[in-house]
């Protein structure tokens, strides 16, 4: 199925073709993205999502895209174009399998040396740990003096909320908002532990604009997180 996604993708796609709209990640031009339950804009093209899209800008806009990447649970729209660049070497990699990957790093304990990547991306990622300081400290070793790990996760507005007797789906997706989600974060609070492993942290907050409008952007915060 993935390798026919985009033939079916280039035929749904022809439906939306226009010039108001342009998915960044694709560069297809579009009359509209497609509307998912009133929750993101889907490029019918690729299938990126709007924090896809986003990221792509920001890995774009800080020259991130080089060296040795590694990308953790990557969506497909950006594993495809990370992995067809030669001028890279790109890891991805998914520790339960449901993402396409090249690799089941385990982020608390990441089996490669340290210093070894120019770039991060961790995006929906550390609502998933429960050692998350653990995971972040691996984050820290593994990342390159100078370099920049990409980190989103759900937010919330006060401290973190997490409760580790919380152990059914049920009661996670109650509490946390996801079967699988075991925290959620406040900005500050992952900041504060991020800066705890000695990361530098730019806290990038993105509001409604003529380009995020065309691009389907959507108002998000993200971190870009370095160490020198």
């Amino acid at each position: 199925m993935f390798k026919n996604e985009l033939v079916f993708r280039r035929f749904y796609g022809l439906f939306y073709r226009g010039k108001k709209f342009q998915c960044n990640v694709c560069s297809n031009n579009l009359s509209a993205f497609v509307n998912y339950n009133g929750r993101d804009l889907i490029c019918p093209f690729c299938g990126s999502l709007s924090r896809n899209r986003r990221l792509w800008h920001l890995l774009e806009a800080n020259k991130a895209i080089k060296g040795n990447v590694l990308h953790f649970s990557p969506s497909r729209n950006i594993y495809r174009k990370l992995k067809s660049n030669p001028s890279i070497h790109y890891y991805s990699s998914d520790f339960e399998n449901q993402f396409i990957a090249d690799y089941n790093f385990d982020i608390t304990n990441i089996s490669c040396k340290n210093y070894m990547f120019d770039t991060i991306i961790c995006y929906h990622i550390l609502e998933h740990i429960i050692d998350d300081k653990k995971a972040m400290s691996e984050i820290y070793r593994v990342l390159k003096p100078k370099g920049k790990a990409f980190i989103q996760t759900p937010f919330k507005e006060g401290a973190i909320y997490e409760d580790y007797s919380i152990t059914t789906e049920e009661a996670r997706k109650e509490h946390f908002g996801q079967e699988d989600h075991v925290r959620v974060y406040s900005v500050n609070g992952l900041v504060k532990r991020l800066e705890d492993v000695g990361f530098k942290v730019d806290i990038l907050t993105f509001e409604n604009s003529s380009e995020s409008i065309r691009n389907g952007f959507k108002p998000e915060t993200v971190l870009v997180v370095s160490k020198s």
